[in-house]
């Protein structure tokens, strides 16, 4: 019981902040002796700390008591074709370190001593070693098979499929780790801090190197059976050649960021060598600019379109490299939605930018971790 009432006590203060005895008491329907041994207990832990004391109101102040964010700290590290990033954040969710690197990785190898490298180095600026950790979560391109300790679906990272590179990951850094896919994990970051604050059903995808997406139902991840909703690379999209499907993808090859440029060729434009030239050019009013960034739009409309026509969401954000340039987007993408269905989602920009999936992570790692410090630590109940 007295660990029940220490789990109640804490639940209170972290969903509704720092508060009094009384208030915790109020709030809990817990008596006040109760609360009182209870809060004594999780300050002796390290999961509380005093904040200071109430100064309105008649009567004897109060002491204030709140979660203690240094009781446990976690580390979320994404890992994409262009960049790899890591943050290292405490249970209140503030990020104190962070660093953010290009990958320069030409083999899945080279790419797990860069990660356990990135991840010292984050930890070491956040004064912690990697045992402080509570939790670590990876965000990857592709879809995690626990049981072949590999991923799929990751055609983007080279030698990113071979079996056992879960317990490669595991070994450079230790036990508690998380693997999840990008795009969920950028879902789920738009979700606690951005764009889709309080939307249950909604999708988020992510456009750049690759295409995928993540999916939010009743506020929780949807995976499907095997791990691979939101695999949207693999949707069938006409004109495409053999060469141009699996493993990438039909709809991969033809929105993602290499599509872009591909489309500007056909518009004229021989220079741009990457989708940010292309975008760049299309923002100083470059019409051939301009046309291929609608031709992307109403690539991306097909997206939409099929998506709302399965899953019905009420928002579908747009995030990556690609889906991040809202501003030239929008409108032609609304525009061709229109003419392919009734059945039109509001679209918006993702809110975290190149940061969606490393706040998914934290995010998520902070849910496991938040419970984790409790039990590690101990509760009194002498």
């Amino acid at each position: 019981m007295r660990v029940l009432n220490q789990r109640a006590v804490l639940d209170r203060l972290r969903r509704g902040g720092p508060a009094t005895r009384p208030q915790i008491a109020k709030d809990t329907g817990l008596s006040k002796p109760t609360v009182g041994q209870a809060l004594l207990d999780l300050e002796q832990h390290g999961l509380v700390r005093p904040i200071g004391r109430t100064t309105a109101g008649p009567g004897r102040s109060a002491m204030v008591y709140e979660p203690n964010p240094a009781a446990g700290h976690v580390l979320g590290i994404d890992i994409g074709r262009q960049r790899i990033r890591a943050a290292v954040a405490d249970l209140a969710g503030s990020v104190i370190a962070r660093v953010d690197e290009r990958n320069r990785c030409r083999t899945a190898g080279a790419v797990v001593r860069t990660v356990r490298e990135l991840a010292a180095r984050t930890v070491s600026d956040a004064g912690l070693s990697l045992d402080d950790l509570v939790v670590k979560v990876i965000g990857t391109p592709g879809v995690p098979d626990p049981h072949n300790r590999t991923l799929y679906h990751a055609p983007n990272l080279p030698g990113w499929e071979r079996p056992g590179l879960l317990d490669d990951l595991a070994a450079e850094l230790g036990p508690d780790l998380v693997i999840e896919n990008d795009a969920n994990l950028a879902a789920v970051g738009e979700r606690a801090y951005g764009a889709a604050r309080d939307v249950d059903v909604f999708v988020c995808v992510m456009v750049g190197t690759g295409i995928g997406m993540g999916i939010v139902v009743d506020g929780r991840l949807f995976r499907g059976a095997h791990g691979a909703a939101g695999e949207i690379g693999y949707l069938p999209y006409g004109g495409q050649s053999e060469v141009d499907g699996p493993p990438r993808g039909q709809l991969e090859a033809a929105a993602a960021a290499e599509s872009v440029v591909a489309l500007a060729k056909t518009r004229g434009i021989n220079t741009a060598k990457s989708a940010r030239e292309v975008f760049a050019l299309a923002k100083s009013g470059d019409t051939r600019a301009l046309l291929a960034v609608q031709d992307e739009a109403e690539r991306l409309a097909f997206v939409v379109a099929s998506v709302a026509a399965v899953i019905d969401p009420e928002l579908v954000v747009l995030g990556g490299g690609i889906g991040s340039n809202t501003d030239l987007l929008q409108a032609p993408l609304e525009a061709a939605l229109r003419r392919m269905t009734p059945l039109t989602p509001r679209v918006v920009a993702g809110e975290l930018g190149d940061g969606a999936v490393l706040s998914g992570a934290i995010a998520m790692g902070l849910r496991s971790a938040r419970d984790l410090v409790f039990d590690r630590r101990g509760a009194v109940t002498l």
